[in-house]
């Protein structure tokens, strides 16, 4: 048999032992790619052994962006189907979980079909509404106030703000929207629910509760029969009826938010003075809280009050992230192929001497533009500075610049909240790279904690686990968790 992953086995010594051996899939979507991840519970130790992972990528047709959501389901099939076949004799898999990226949706009828287009969220259709919004500061701060989401170009509102004026009918066609966790969930098991902490990235829900947003849903001209009240994370959905193979498997309702799994598998010290960055595409920076963080400090610091699996906030704010560094490649023949390649790079970029200016992060050139490149070397160019000479030059410049804005996005938290950070806990794709991580903890002054953790689909696991009545509660898995997870501390250099 051909090696489908590696096994990642830290031994997580996980309360609550139990003499079943349990199989779980993590199915982990990403704007750029996916995973299809099987773990493996016994004997208190968990292992990941990745399966199968597939590219995904935002398809333009005319004027639009949208997403291949055809593509994506065939490539989950074929993961879960892997995922069975690697099992031993006689054994199934005893749940499924699904995490995707936050805002995109599907509008159904009745019987469940699409009746529009899944659009992707970098599309320019929301910068109408956008600045309409921005530019009615009594509304602004209404839906603020009602919702704790700040007037973001990828708001799940705008987006089907627009579609709704752009496309009546829409209004009488569609019956259910669901976030893309969601949908997959109901292709999996037939149910459809709106699980709690995607539907907080949409500028829909009550940020006072775990309902809808009645002054939000009638602002953005949005019919308030397309949701139903939103299900806590571990909610147990149905059997799996999409797959023979997975026939006993049981669909759970995991944090649907790819970013809220990121923060659950992450052991956090239990007093609260951890800030939290999943670094992927987007720089996640935020932390846990009982409380939302509102008021017009908060509103000028685009903090968004997403929310936990079990309906408590993570305030956070976005950072671009490695979208930079992704789109600053394509613009070079010698970028990097392989992991070899990748280190050489950084390596190379951290010899070099400190940029004498950072780039401004919050730029909205850099969303979507067709060469990163160009866009970055306009905006140095306005403020007259020069542009680096060579790949080694631009990582640093967008290493470096991304430390800063985690920096910034820490003070923003400490002062609105009145929490001292001790430490940032990081984990994605960016905590793999030594100097992003060294550039922040240098910006913020804390150390930097960089985990080697598979974030997103150990959170998506660890709410399947729980859900089971295999792990006592969060708390326990993270406890347990730090006792043997590698990690590398990046200490700030004076």
């Amino acid at each position: 048999m051909p090696e489908l992953g590696v096994l990642w086995d830290p031994i997580l010594k996980l309360l609550m032992p139990s003499a079943k051996t349990l199989h779980l899939a993590a199915v982990d979507l990403g704007a750029t790619s996916g995973r299809i991840i099987l773990g493996t519970w016994a004997k208190n130790r968990l292992a990941l052994t990745e399966v199968h992972r597939f590219p995904n990528a935002i398809r333009s047709l005319g004027a639009h962006d949208y997403w291949e959501l055809g593509a994506l389901w065939h490539e989950i099939q074929t993961g879960l189907r892997k995922a069975a076949a690697l099992l031993p004799r006689g054994a199934r898999l005893a749940s499924v979980g699904v995490d995707t990226w936050g805002v995109d949706h599907v509008l159904l009828n009745d019987a469940g079909r699409l009746v529009f287009p899944a659009h992707a969220y970098r599309d320019n259709r929301t910068q109408p509404g956008l600045k309409r919004l921005g530019g009615t500061r009594a509304a602004l701060d209404r839906i603020y106030a009602a919702t704790g989401i700040p007037n973001v170009f990828y708001n799940t509102s705008l987006q089907l703000e627009e579609t709704v004026a752009s496309c009546p009918a829409v209004a009488d066609l569609a019956t259910r929207c669901l976030f893309l966790s969601d949908y997959f969930n109901y292709l999996l098991s037939g149910r459809a629910a709106n699980e709690l902490t995607i539907a907080s990235t949409s500028q829909l829900l009550d940020v006072h509760s775990t309902g809808w947003s009645r002054a939000a849903l009638d602002h953005f001209h949005i019919p308030p029969q397309w949701f139903t009240p939103p299900v806590l994370a571990g909610k147990k959905l149905g059997k799996v009826t999409a797959l023979p193979e997975l026939r006993d498997a049981v669909v759970i309702a995991v944090p649907g938010h790819d970013t809220a799994c990121a923060y659950d598998a992450m052991p956090a010290s239990p007093d609260g003075s951890d800030l939290f960055l999943s670094s992927g595409t987007w720089s996640l920076v935020g932390f846990e809280s009982d409380t939302p963080v509102l008021g017009p400090d908060a509103l000028a610091a685009r903090i968004s009050n997403e929310r936990t699996g079990d309906g408590r906030y993570r305030p956070l704010t976005n950072v671009i992230g490695l979208w930079l560094l992704e789109g600053i490649m394509k613009d070079f023949a010698s970028r990097p192929k392989n992991d070899a390649e990748w280190s050489k790079l950084i390596a190379n970029a951290g010899k070099l001497p400190a940029p004498a200016a950072l780039l401004d992060v919050a730029d909205p050139a850099f969303t979507n533009p067709k060469s990163m490149k160009a866009a970055i070397d306009a905006q140095l160019k306005r403020r007259r500075l020069a542009a680096p000479r060579n790949l080694a030059g631009y990582t640093r410049l967008i290493c470096d610049s991304l430390g800063r804005g985690h920096a910034d996005a820490k003070a923003s938290f400490e002062r609105m909240s009145g929490r001292v950070f001790k430490r940032i806990l990081i984990v994605g794709g960016g905590s793999k790279n030594r100097l992003l991580c060294q550039a922040t903890a240098d910006a913020a002054g804390v150390p930097v904690v960089s985990f080697a953790l598979e974030g997103t689909a150990v959170g998506n696991l660890a709410c399947q686990l729980i859900a089971l009545g295999a792990v006592k509660n969060l708390a326990t898995f993270r406890q347990l968790l730090a006792r043997d997870l590698k990690q590398t501390v990046y200490a700030p250099r004076v």
